[in-house]
C-alpha cells in the first residue's frame, strides 16, 4: 500500500484529519493562552507568568494521569467510530467554554478550559491508535503510524504558530481565537463522522471507574508481556527526550544563538520538519521485523547529533567569550556562519532520527498487544509517557538551577540516550528477536 492510497482510503483519511485537527486545536488553544498570560497576566491576576505557565502545563497534563485508565477501557468496551465522534462534540463543546474564557478574558477560567481540553485529549488517545489495527494489515500499520507521527508534530508546530499569531491581533486577538478553534473543533468533528466502523474489542468488559486501581491495574497487566512493556519505556524516553528539548529551545536560542523569537521557530520547524520526514522513510519498511533496524538507527542519530548542537554550542560559547551582549537576531542570522549552520542541520537530523525511532515501537504496541486489552495498553502507555514528559521538566529545572549550561543539556540527553538504550536492549532483547 502507498503513502497515496493510504491518505485517499475511506478510513485513514478520516482518521488523519480528525487526529490533525484535534493537535491543531490544542495547540492553538494553548500558545494563545501562554501568550496571554506572559503579556496581559498582569492585568487579571497578582500570580507571575513564571508561575502560571508551567502550572498551565502541569494542569494539561494532569488529566492523562487520572483518566488514561477510563479512556482505555471506554475504547476497548465501545465501538470506536462512535466513540471518537462523542469526543470531538466534547470538544466543541469545550471550545465554546473557551470562547466564553476569552470574551471574559478570565485566566483562571481558561486554566480550567486547558484540562478539560487534556480531559479531552486523554479520552482520544486510546482509541486514535487502537483503531489503526481494526484496518490495517502490518505494512499498513507502518506507513499509517509514520503518517500519523508526521501530521502530529506538524500540528503542533502550526498550531503553537498560528495561536502565537491570532491572538496578538490587537483588539480582536480573542475574537479571533475563539472564532477559530470552534472552527476547527467542527472540522474535526466533521472528519470523524466519515470514520467507518470498528466494532468493540471486548463488549463484556465491565468498567471499573476507580482511576486509581484501573491505572495501577493496566499498567501491571503491560508489565507482564516484556515486549510491549519495553516498547511503552522506549517511547516514553523519546517523549523524555523531545520535551526537554521543546522547553529549552527558547532559551538556547536567546542565549546561545543570540536569535530571536524568528530563529526559535525556525528550530521548531526544523525540529518537527524533521520528525515528519524520520517518520515517513521508517513507514516505508514492508514488516514490523525490518523496521526495527530504523529504532537502532535513530538512536544513534539521535546521540550523535544532540552532541554536534553541543560541541558547536560550545564553539560559539567560547567565540562570543569576549562580546558584550548582543543585539537579539532574525532567522537569517543562522545562514551567516558555519557553525550555525551545522548546528541547523544537526537539530534537523535530530528530528529525523526522531522519527525513524518512534514509528516502529508505536508499531510493536499496537500489533503485538491483545486486541481485547490494546487500548487499555495504549492507555498504559499514555500514562508513563506523561510520567517521563513531567520527570523531564523536573529534571530540566533543577539543572538549570544547579547552574547547568542549556546547551550542555544537549550532551546529557545524547550520553543519557545511549545508556538507556543499551538497558532497554539488554533487558527486551530476547523479546525483540521474537518479532
Amino acid at each position: 500500500m502507498k503513502f497515496s492510497s493510504l491518505m485517499r482510503s475511506q478510513f485513514f483519511a478520516p482518521l488523519f484529519w480528525t487526529q490533525f485537527f484535534g493537535a491543531f486545536n490544542d495547540n492553538v488553544f494553548k500558545n494563545a493562552l501562554i501568550i496571554l498570560i506572559t503579556f496581559k497576566a498582569a492585568q487579571y491576576t497578582e500570580m507571575s507568568p513564571e508561575l502560571l505557565i508551567p502550572l498551565s502545563a502541569g494542569i494539561f497534563i494532569l488529566p492523562f494521569f487520572l483518566f488514561s485508565a477510563l479512556a482505555g477501557q471506554l475504547a476497548d468496551k465501545y465501538e470506536k467510530s462512535r466513540l471518537i465522534r462523542m469526543v470531538k462534540i466534547l470538544e466543541i463543546a469545550i471550545m465554546l467554554l473557551a470562547a466564553v474564557g476569552f470574551y471574559l478574558q478570565s485566566i483562571y477560567f481558561l486554566i480550567a478550559v486547558l484540562f478539560f481540553m487534556g480531559c479531552q485529549s486523554t479520552l482520544f488517545g486510546p482509541v486514535k491508535y487502537s483503531i489503526l489495527p481494526q484496518h490495517l494489515n502490518e505494512e499498513g500499520l507502518l506507513k499509517g503510524n509514520g503518517i500519523i507521527e508526521m501530521g502530529t508534530f506538524l500540528a503542533i508546530l502550526t498550531g503553537t504558530l498560528v495561536g502565537g499569531i491570532v491572538i496578538m491581533f490587537e483588539g480582536k486577538g480573542e475574537l479571533y481565537i475563539s472564532i477559530l478553534v470552534i472552527s476547527i473543533a467542527l472540522a474535526g468533528w466533521l472528519s470523524s463522522r466519515k470514520i467507518p466502523l470498528a466494532e468493540s474489542a471486548n463488549k463484556e468488559l465491565k468498567l471499573n471507574f476507580n482511576i486509581f486501581t484501573e491505572t495501577f491495574n493496566i499498567i501491571a497487566a503491560s508489565m507482564q508481556n516484556r515486549l510491549i512493556y519495553g516498547a511503552i519505556l522506549a517511547i516514553s524516553w523519546f517523549w523524555f527526550i523531545g520535551a526537554t528539548i521543546l522547553a529549552i529551545l527558547p532559551g538556547y536560542t536567546r542565549e546561545i544563538l543570540h536569535g530571536n523569537e524568528q530563529v526559535v521557530t525556525l528550530l521548531l520547524t526544523l525540529f518537527s520538519v524533521g520528525i515528519g520526514v524520520g517518520s515517513i522513510i521508517a513507514g516505508k519498511s514492508k514488516d514490523l521485523h525490518t523496521s526495527i533496524k530504523w529504532v537502532v538507527i535513530g538512536t544513534t542519530g539521535i546521540s550523535i547529533f544532540a552532541l554536534a548542537v553541543y560541541l558547536s554550542s560550545a564553539f560559539l560559547v567560547e567565540a562570543d567569550s569576549g562580546l558584550n551582549d548582543q543585539e537579539l537576531q532574525g532567522w537569517l542570522s543562522m545562514f551567516a556562519g558555519f557553525t550555525q549552520i551545522q548546528i541547523l542541520a544537526a537539530i534537523l537530523i535530530l528530528g529525523i532520527s526522531g522519527g525513524f525511532y518512534i514509528v516502529p515501537l508505536y508499531v510493536i504496541l499496537q500489533e503485538c498487544s491483545d486486541p481485547q486489552t490494546r487500548s487499555r495498553t495504549i492507555a498504559s502507555n499514555n500514562i508513563v509517557n506523561a510520567l517521563f514528559m513531567v520527570i523531564s521538566a523536573v529534571a530540566t529545572m533543577i539543572l538549570l538551577d544547579m547552574g547547568m549550561s542549556l546547551y550542555s543539556l544537549f550532551a546529557i540527553l545524547g550520553l543519557l540516550n545511549v545508556i538507556i538504550f543499551i538497558i532497554l536492549y539488554w533487558q527486551f532483547a530476547s523479546s525483540i528477536k521474537k518479532i
